[in-house]
């Protein structure tokens, strides 16, 4: 019953990204709550954090529920190795590559 939150975390997360095997959900307990530490692949960000948060906000909301009914506080934290920086990292790679020997020639 106590694991109930983790549980249900990784059936929706598993449910979501490309690698399912990947999912890994660490569960601890503090004095503000349970924290829930997600990890998963690299390249299944984008599915559990969504287009502007919505998903990840959608799964704290669910978290919230289940840990209201379980009388306890539930936190989410997506743990990312790289940083947040995905989507930076791949702009500046593909501005280094930009051609502009269209322009080159330009007499402005």
């Amino acid at each position: 019953m106590e694991e109930q939150d983790k549980n249900f975390l990784e059936t929706i997360v598993k449910n979501i990204v490309g690698n399912p095997n990947d999912v890994v959900v660490e569960r601890t307990i503090d004095e503000r709550g349970v924290l829930l530490t997600l990890k998963i692949n690299p390249a299944d960000m984008g599915y559990v954090i969504g287009r502007k948060g919505q998903t990840a906000q959608a799964i704290r909301t669910l978290l919230k529920i289940v840990g209201a009914k379980n009388n306890s506080r539930v936190n989410l934290k997506i743990y990312d190795p790289e940083g947040g920086n995905h989507r930076n990292n791949e702009r500046r790679e593909d501005n280094d590559h930009v051609d502009t020997s269209a322009i080159d020639d330009l007499n402005i």
